[in-house]
């Protein structure tokens, strides 16, 4: 079915229903994403304050047949909040809806509007003792909606999982205007389908989420976080086991770093504190959160002392103070940066099934040399199997002089990927970059399926098309 532009006849329809000030121009910073690879457009942007407003605005929407692309914070790496081709769309963007709603510490719930940022959320958890695990290097801008939106993942997704592990109900519009009053508290509901887990991750194709009851935990009464030097991949999981055997699922974060991230950071962030003198190889950046009583230093000097009598260990710094512990997360947080400012010729968030990263790691470098000379940073998330496998042009080119071998880097990185069982989205989602990427490694099954569950929630297909599911 053929959609229509959100034109001046369907701009005087909305300013019927809603008050004045919910119908804005369109602003550029609303067109763009992070990556620079998709140009957006927007007929009309609309920023509601209440869900009974994005309830009017979906409703005239599908009535005319005017496409619509939900928008966040605005952080998504993989072009699913902008709509470069096709009719002009309506742009609703929920940032004024951005409320906490409230506060159970003794039920640890906080309900959220979709629009709060995600720090925010943070924040309202920690006045009241509490923990909103959440965490993304995005965190100070994107938000909740989108998190969920994306299945969010970052670096605590080993101890409490991904956003759609902390999600208990939603509040949502969906794509016939109906309001879905599902904002929950309780822990067991078994009364019919998951809605809730449908619309979480399907990237505004099925709906708006407008407010989310989430999960809180406990503070961890002590943090502890050291670096620490391995000799290879598979020492790092080695050592992953041996913490987890120590302290349970106490272990919150473990990130795998590469030398070449530690180079990169040399180049173009030299202000970044670095613990070692000599950049190692690899790496991990390990944190474990314990209760009262424990004490996480001695915990992760007990850990060092065993690893290190197993050869999993080579070298170690364990932070004394929230200050040098804040230097070894800069350490991590910022190689993101530093690829950006280096410039990959091609990025991949792909997940490896736990025990085959190592092998994952020596093939994919193998694939990519058949290609040609290039540097590998491959970093990440390794507690959960999640790496950012990134392929970087030699210092004496640049990203322009290769980009004629990106798609055969891509398509060798991410044949592997299937061939071992993988994932070639883990926590970005698919937007609109990976629509192609889907339908080579998907399921036929799953994705008829998927097909299926669209044509019957949004029939004229006007939530965020050409996302996730081929327009």
């Amino acid at each position: 079915m053929d959609l229509n532009p959100a034109d001046e006849s369907f701009i005087a329809r909305l300013r019927d229903v809603l008050p004045e000030d919910v119908l804005r121009p369109v602003e550029n910073r609303y067109l763009s994403e992070p990556r620079g690879r998709f140009a957006g457009q927007a007929g009309l942007l609309a920023l509601p304050r209440r869900v009974e407003e994005v309830s009017a605005l979906v409703r005239a929407a599908s009535q005319a047949r005017v496409p619509v692309v939900p928008y966040s914070g605005g952080t998504g790496l993989v072009g699913g909040q902008v709509m470069p081709q096709g009719p002009a769309p309506l742009l609703i963007s929920l940032e004024r809806m951005n409320a906490i709603r409230g506060v159970y510490p003794a039920e640890n719930v906080l309900v959220a509007e979709a629009g709060a940022i995600l720090s925010d959320v943070q924040d309202a958890a920690l006045a009241v003792d509490r923990l909103f695990p959440l965490s993304l290097a995005a965190e100070g801008s994107c938000r909740i909606g989108g998190n969920l939106s994306t299945n969010a993942g970052g670096v605590n997704v080993l101890r409490y999982g991904n956003a759609r592990d902390l999600c208990l109900g939603l509040e949502a519009v969906l794509p016939d205007g109906g309001i879905w009053h599902g904002l929950t508290r309780l822990r067991k509901d078994n009364t019919g389908y998951d809605l809730r887990n449908l619309l979480i991750g399907a990237e505004g194709t099925l709906g708006i989420i407008t407010a989310a009851a989430l999960k809180l935990s406990p503070v961890p009464a002590g943090i502890g976080t050291a670096m620490i030097v391995v000799p290879s991949p598979e020492a790092a999981l080695g050592l992953l086991a041996l913490a987890r055997s120590r302290v349970g699922e106490a272990v919150s974060a473990f990130e795998l770093i590469h030398g070449q991230g530690l180079r990169f950071l040399d180049e173009v962030l030299p202000d970044v504190r670095q613990p070692f003198a000599e950049r190692p190889e690899w790496c991990v950046l390990i944190e474990v959160g314990l209760a009262g009583g424990l004490d996480p230093t001695s915990a992760l000097e007990a850990i060092f002392e065993q690893a290190a009598e197993q050869g999993l260990a080579l070298d170690g710094v364990i932070a004394r103070s929230e200050a040098q512990r804040a230097d070894l997360w800069s350490v991590r947080e910022r190689i993101p940066e530093a690829n950006r400012l280096t410039g990959s010729l091609s990025s991949h968030d792909i997940s490896i099934p736990l025990s085959s990263i190592p092998e994952f790691i020596r093939r994919g470098a193998e694939a990519v040399a058949g290609i040609g000379q290039f540097r590998i940073n491959s970093f990440g998330h390794v507690g959960d199997g999640n790496l950012h496998y990134n392929v970087f042009p030699m210092p004496s080119s640049n990203r322009a002089d290769n980009d004629h071998q990106r798609e055969a880097v891509q398509r060798a990185v991410h044949d592997l990927v299937h061939e071992m069982g993988g994932s070639v989205s883990a926590e970005h989602g698919i937007g609109r970059m990976k629509v192609g990427e889907l339908e080579r490694y998907g399921d036929p099954v799953r994705l008829a399926a998927m097909r299926a569950i669209k044509a019957a929630l949004d029939p004229a297909g006007i939530m965020n098309p050409g996302a996730v599911l081929r327009a």
